[in-house]
């Protein structure tokens, strides 16, 4: 953090409070620290409290300019290496989403090329509203990275989804993004992400409980250290990261298609999507009827994509696989990791509650074939994501 400049926006909500904490860490690890308030901020936190933390005058009137030498809001929007809105009320992600610059901190959020992280936090009913999550959903579009906000009891006495993360997480995210390296220029990679759909008749199909969310991290990670990357999805309902080519797909032969389609390309292939084994053998055109007895459906072999990349890769391209599985974790994973001819195969433990399908962590083991076995502790997906990332920078550099 040291040297970084991080510009903090502060709106009006009760969670208030919990950014002079992280303004605090954030001067502790070295950043400068400048404070923007709204004027509904000020009635919840004194702009006096902030400027003895981080020794920076705090700006809330945009038309009042300190040093008549610059514009505040342009030279803010200038210098930062990161923007970070803590809390982003429902209004402020609004204004933002629909370009409205009306006051000092929106109108350095819509000047500044740094990277912007919002951390939403209002009442649960508000978050839930479809204009605030429409909002939200325009800003990850404009590339603008979202913290999703804690679960619990709110100030209103509501109990749900709604909370500022507290200091030491929105600490952690910022300390992510401030340091993230730049080291896949000029790589091209594919990721695949999300469960397949195996068509039975027009309303049933067959798949599995994956969400794509470990995909969606490896792909929003690369994308941050410099790839070109192409995301190839299974049905999901998760925001496409910004900077990333996507292309849906439903079943597991669209899936192969794709990844055949564009395999020659590729520097980097990362098998993560959840695809089905097998499909079933008929589809029927009309909706199957009840009938009295046993329904028998009988299913056929679907192309098994990791094979088949390990099979025609070249020399230099990298193949990471992914196993699931819920016993003998290693062991199936090393047989994978031979099988399919990769170069790295991710495995997890997807019985258990906190790294499975469907969550916001992992605990993961990394197989390779010439270098020891890793056993990464429980982390977020985007830690899984970049540290996956690292191994694959490393591979590469071995290959050189």
């Amino acid at each position: 953090m040291v040297g970084k400049v991080i510009v903090v926006g502060v709106s009006g909500g009760i969670a208030a409070f919990k950014t002079v904490s992280l303004c605090s860490a954030l001067v502790k690890a070295g950043a400068e620290v400048h404070v923007i308030m709204t004027e509904s901020a000020v009635k919840f936190v004194t702009p006096l409290t902030f400027q003895s933390i981080v020794k920076n005058p705090v700006i809330i009137d945009i038309f009042s300019e300190p040093n008549p030498a610059e514009i505040s809001h342009i030279a803010l929007a200038d210098k930062a290496d990161l923007m970070v809105i803590a809390p982003a009320t429902a209004n402020i992600i609004g204004k933002v989403a629909n370009g409205i610059a009306d006051d000092m901190l929106t109108t350095t959020v819509l000047a500044t090329k740094a990277p912007v992280l919002f951390a939403p936090a209002m009442n649960v009913n508000m978050y839930a509203n479809p204009a605030v999550q429409r909002n939200l959903r325009t800003l990850r579009e404009f590339g603008y990275r979202i913290m999703e906000p804690n679960e619990g009891l709110l100030a209103c006495g509501w109990q749900g989804k709604g909370r500022l993360p507290e200091p030491e997480e929105l600490f952690e995210v910022i300390s992510q993004m401030v340091q993230v390296k730049r080291d896949l220029e000029g790589v091209s990679l594919l990721v695949t992400a999300g469960a397949t759909r195996e068509p039975i008749d027009p309303v049933r199909y067959m798949t599995n409980r994956s969400t794509g969310k470990m995909g969606y991290a490896i792909a929003e990670a690369a994308a941050t250290r410099g790839a070109s990357v192409t995301l190839i999805s299974g049905t999901n309902r998760l925001p496409v990261p910004p900077g990333v080519t996507f292309v849906p797909v439903q079943s597991a032969l669209e899936m192969y298609e794709a990844v055949m389609e564009r395999l020659p390309e590729q520097d980097v292939i990362v098998k993560a999507a959840a695809v089905a084994d097998y499909r079933p053998k008929e589809v029927y055109d009309q909706k199957l009827k009840k009938r009295d007895g046993i329904l028998t459906v009988e299913f056929v072999r679907n192309p098994d994509i990791a094979f088949e990349v390990g099979k025609r890769k070249r020399p230099g391209q990298i193949l990471v696989g992914f196993a699931a599985e819920t016993e003998h974790i290693e062991e199936y994973a090393r047989n994978k990791l031979l099988k399919k001819n990769a170069d790295m195969i991710v495995a997890n433990d997807v019985s258990q509650a906190d790294a499975g399908f469907a969550v916001d962590t992992n605990r993961v083991i990394f197989v390779f074939r010439d270098s020891p076995t890793k056993r990464l502790p429980l982390l977020s997906k985007l830690e899984v994501a970049h540290a996956i990332i690292d191994e694959i920078v490393r591979l590469r550099a071995e290959r050189k």
